[in-house]
């Protein structure tokens, strides 16, 4: 240290620092963080982040394929009051952008509403009918006509 300023400020270089006695003393952890960069763009690394997650399109089932699901689920209705277990594929959009992704899903049937196109699973699972792409289940083992 140069030796004019410690002349200077002799009297008061060794005094013991001042803590006020009404307000308790700031952590060491929260101190530092007064002195942490500012981060002017609040929210962009999430927004990066969301716009990099890729969703899948919804590609478009055949008759055929819409036909056989449709009996599957005419079956597992017949059957709604042994709650049979089945598989469910199924296309989930996504709520924040264009597209989703292609979920499974396995459980037993409590409910298939026909007029509003839902099946509802044991676990509160409920599954829009116009997107399950497969159903699979041990109910269908043996049966003809499917």
């Amino acid at each position: 240290m140069d030796k004019t300023l410690s002349k200077k400020y002799a009297d008061i270089i060794d005094l013991p620092h001042h803590h006020p006695k009404t307000r308790p003393r700031m952590s060491d952890h929260d101190r530092a963080a007064q002195f942490s960069p500012f981060a002017a763009l609040t929210g962009h690394d999430e927004v990066i982040c969301e716009t990099a997650r890729l969703t899948d399109s919804y590609a478009n089932l055949s008759e055929e394929k819409e036909f056989l699901i449709n009996k599957k689920l005419t079956a597992l209705n017949k059957m709604i009051e042994e709650r049979p277990q089945a598989t469910f594929v199924y296309f989930k959009p996504d709520l924040v952008k264009s597209g989703g992704k292609y979920v499974s899903v396995t459980g037993k049937i409590i409910k298939i509403k026909e007029y509003e196109k839902k099946v509802v699973l044991e676990d509160k699972t409920v599954i829009n009918i116009d997107n399950i792409t497969d159903i699979g289940s041990s109910a269908f083992y043996g049966c003809t006509t499917l």
